[in-house]
């Protein structure tokens, strides 16, 4: 039995998942977990987004824009994020981008999940930065690792990401650094002018949540660039192949 601690500490988890034939998602199998552990991932990402609402201090960029239409239209965060993610995923398959199954069960997990945590009241808001600043970290925290996890199942990155890489790709003398602060700098201002809060909090997660992800993807010897994520249409041709054979 592999010991998980020295897992991540030698960096060995991704060649256990490629060995085991996980990684490469070569039997509906090894698909339906990864699936499972993209779901599971994905929901607890859910609870660090939570975590950076409720510091009170302004939220992430996509997540003003996501409150600001909740606000605006009067309905759950979790439906304004579905609304947002699945118009971002018909936008990223327009442009013919790589879409997998995990994409499909980002777009409706994560905004529930929040929506869950919001119904259990788990954290109150945050009233000072004493307590603010220590609960958006915390959420930062978790979601660069549940980031880990759910990429490591090899089923697709988020809708978002993947307009991010497809604008960048058609606008090859803008750097990718610039693509990615002008869609955040137009989710923000929409969502501002929408209702939804910008802050500290916003700034915060702007320019921290990278540097946090990178050292975490670094805790765990993880290269983000290594991973080949399975497109939907090979993903259905590993069932179909294997109910040909039954």
């Amino acid at each position: 039995m592999y010991n998980t601690r020295s897992l991540f500490r030698t960096g060995h988890a991704g060649r256990i998942l490629s060995q085991s034939g996980l990684q490469e998602n070569r039997t509906p199998g090894a698909i339906l977990l990864n699936m499972l552990i993209a779901a599971v991932s994905l929901f607890v990402n859910g609870f660090g987004i939570y975590l950076t609402i409720q510091a009170n201090i302004g939220a992430a960029p996509w997540d003003v824009l996501n409150l600001g239409i909740s606000k605006s239209l009067g309905i759950l965060y979790g439906s304004a994020s579905i609304a947002v993610s699945v118009s971002i995923l018909i936008i990223d398959i327009l442009l013919k981008e790589p879409i997998g199954i995990a994409m499909f069960i980002d777009a409706v997990v994560v905004g529930k999940a929040v929506d869950f945590f919001n119904w259990l009241h788990v954290i109150p808001p945050c009233r000072s930065l004493l307590t603010a600043i220590p609960v958006m970290t915390i959420g930062l925290f978790v979601l660069a690792y549940t980031q880990y996890t759910y990429m490591m199942a090899s089923l697709g990155c988020g809708p978002r990401d993947t307009l991010m890489v497809a604008l960048a790709r058609r606008v090859r003398r803008i750097p990718i650094g610039l693509v990615s602060v002008a869609l955040l700098s137009t989710a923000t201002l929409i969502g501002w002018l929408l209702g939804g809060p910008v802050g500290i909090g916003t700034i915060i997660c702007a320019f921290g949540s990278g540097p946090v992800m990178q050292f975490a993807f670094h805790t765990v010897h993880f290269d983000a660039t290594g991973i080949r994520h399975q497109r939907l249409k090979e993903s259905f041709r590993v069932f179909r192949q294997s109910a040909g054979r039954n």
